[in-house]
C-alpha cells in the first residue's frame, strides 16, 4: 500500500492516497478523482461531501507513511476491512 491520509467520518472512511506523482481522493472504495497535490484532493472531498465535516487542514487527518504499511499479512484473505467504532 501507499502513503495516505485517513479520516473516519459518519459518512464513511475518507482517504487521500499517493499514487505515483498524483493523489487519489476516495470515500470508502469510491474514487472521486486524481489530483496534482494532496490539498486539491482535500478540497474536492470537502466540496463533494460537506455533510462529512472533513477537516480543512491535512494536519488534522491521520497520515500513514508508506513504510508503516509494509508488513507481512497475518492471513491469506484477499482484503482487509477495518471496522469503524461508533
Amino acid at each position: 500500500m501507499l502513503a495516505q491520509y485517513v479520516y473516519p467520518s459518519t459518512l464513511g472512511l475518507f482517504r487521500i492516497i499517493r499514487h505515483g506523482r498524483r493523489w487519489r481522493a476516495l470515500r470508502e472504495r469510491a474514487e472521486l478523482g486524481r489530483f496534482e497535490n494532496e490539498h486539491s484532493a482535500l478540497d474536492a472531498l470537502r466540496g463533494e461531501y460537506p455533510r462529512a465535516r472533513l477537516p480543512a487542514r491535512l494536519e488534522r487527518w491521520r497520515f500513514v507513511p508508506q513504510l508503516a504499511l509494509i508488513h507481512e499479512r497475518a492471513s491469506d484473505a484477499d482484503e482487509v476491512r477495518w471496522q469503524l467504532e461508533a
